[in-house]
Formats: structure tokens, C-alpha cells, sequence
């Protein structure tokens, strides 16, 4: 699944060709993605021009005075801007043509992704509860021990919770914990405040650092030019199960946490 690094690449890529264009049509050849692609989407956004790109959490969001445009790249989806008359491939299923005389492409193979609505001064339901941004000004290892207290899950859980911070996915989740020596299946109420301070600091640089590589390419992931991110050949422990760790040779375990398997050093993570 695309995680923060990847959304933001995408962020980054498509802004500079929506800002300031208008979508003269939106061409919908497959209206059922995660949920229905909602009617009131299809009627107020031809015409709009689009004022603002942002990402929250995994979220894409346009923004025009009639409304938002929120979108979810799901397990696989991605988003390209190319030219108009580039045929669709059978997993091609949005097309927003822009004033510009280009297209921006929704591609999702699985149709795990989403493309909604949010009315003017809402806030839609999937955004409504959602935690800091990690590398917002509010996310620090203060906020993060305050808010493990008394809670008996796995750090990892813990971090990957979207209520706790937003946008930290499993590959980033176990990378962070590798760096800031935190065994993932330690209880987050028994980490200290001192060892969240490093955390929080590890889960803010590996994320930055992420986002200047491009992104992890893991599986269908491309950035909106079509070039892949690059941090997978920097992971330390995610998807390195039986080899050695780069710091003390080790080989790496895997255990399944949540339902996501999670890699670790024995050594290193305490």
C-alpha cells in the first residue's frame, strides 16, 4: 500500500498541473472503487478550478470553492498526469480533463482506492478523527508518551494507529522502530519518555528522508511521472526477513503483528 512518503510524492507531482486549471470533464469508466463514486462528486466538479492540492494522512485532497475531492490511493492505485488522447488501459477507471489540455489518470488495479466528496466547511468522516501529521508541529516524543499511557498494545500497533499520528504504515512503523532500538512487540505504555523522544525524532527523519528517495517501491507503486520511489534499497529490516542486519549481522526476524507481518532486529530492538 502506498504509505506517507508515496502520497506525498504524488502530492508533489500533480500540484503544479492543477493549481489554477479548471476540470472541463470528469470521464468515470468505473464507478465502483472501495465505495460508489458519489453523484454529488460528478456534478459539482466539472466546471471547477482547482485552488489547492494537500495531503492529510493518506488522503489526496483538491480543493475547489464548490467543494473537495478526497482521494484514497488504496492497495495499488496511483495517480499520472499525461496527455489527453493517451488511451486507457483496463485499470484506468477516472480521468479528470483538465483546462491545460492534459489528464489527470486514477489507475487502481485492485479498486481498494476512492474518490469522494467534502462540501464547503466540512470535514468528511474519514478525516474527522484522525490524529497529527507526523511531521507536523504537534507530533513530538512528549505527544507520543502522553498518549501510550496505560495502553498494553504493541509499540507498532501503537504507532500505526491513525487516531495516535497519521500516515506511519508498516514499512515506516518498523523502520523507525529499528532506529530508534524499540523491539515492536514491547508494550507502549512501558516505553519511556525518553526512548519516545528518539522515536518521534526517527519516524520524522526516515519519513523526510523517504519522501527525497521518491517514495519505497513495493509491489504497484510509481510516482505521477511514471519513475519509481527508491527508499526500498535503504530498508534496514522491513522485507529482510533471515538476512543479517546492517548494523550487527543478526539475521532479522519476522513476527505477525495486527495481522502485518513485522521485521525486527533481536539484537538492536530491546
Amino acid at each position: 500500500m502506498p504509505e506517507l512518503p508515496e502520497v506525498e510524492t504524488t502530492v508533489r507531482g500533480i500540484t503544479p498541473h492543477l493549481v489554477g486549471r479548471r476540470v472541463e470533464e470528469l470521464i468515470v469508466r468505473q464507478p465502483r472503487l472501495r465505495w460508489p463514486i458519489p453523484l454529488g462528486l460528478r456534478r459539482a466538479l466539472p466546471g471547477q478550478k482547482i485552488e489547492n492540492v494537500e495531503r492529510r494522512a493518506k488522503y489526496i485532497l483538491a480543493h475547489t470553492t464548490a467543494g473537495s475531492a478526497v482521494l484514497h490511493l488504496g492497495m495499488s492505485g496511483s495517480l499520472r498526469i499525461l496527455r489527453a488522447d493517451t488511451p486507457p488501459g483496463v485499470h484506468d477507471h477516472v480521468d479528470w480533463r483538465l483546462s491545460s489540455g492534459r489528464i489527470l489518470r486514477f489507475t487502481d488495479p485492485r479498486r481498494f482506492g476512492c474518490l469522494l466528496w467534502q462540501k464547503p466547511g466540512a470535514t468528511h468522516p474519514l478525516l474527522a478523527d484522525l490524529g497529527p501529521e507526523p511531521l507536523g508541529d504537534e507530533f513530538d516524543g512528549d505527544y507520543l508518551w502522553r498518549a501510550s499511557r496505560g495502553r498494553s498494545a504493541p509499540v507498532k500497533t501503537f504507532l500505526m494507529d491513525q487516531h495516535v499520528v497519521v500516515g506511519v504504515g508498516n514499512i515506516y512503523a518498523a523502520e523507525a522502530l529499528f532506529a530508534a532500538g524499540i523491539h515492536p512487540h514491547r508494550a507502549a505504555g512501558a516505553v519511556s519518555r525518553s526512548r519516545y523522544a528518539r522515536l518521534a525524532d526517527e519516524v520524522r527523519r526516515i519519513l523526510a528522508y523517504a519522501i527525497t528517495r521518491g517514495g519505497t517501491t513495493l509491489r504497484d507503486f510509481i510516482s505521477p511521472d511514471g519513475t519509481p520511489g527508491y527508499f526500498e534499497q535503504e530498508l534496514f529490516v522491513y522485507g529482510r526477513a533471515g538476512e543479517a542486519c546492517k548494523v550487527c549481522a543478526t539475521p532479522i526476524r519476522v513476527i505477525v503483528l495486527g495481522q502485518r507481518s513485522t521485521f525486527f532486529c533481536p539484537r538492536c530492538q530491546r
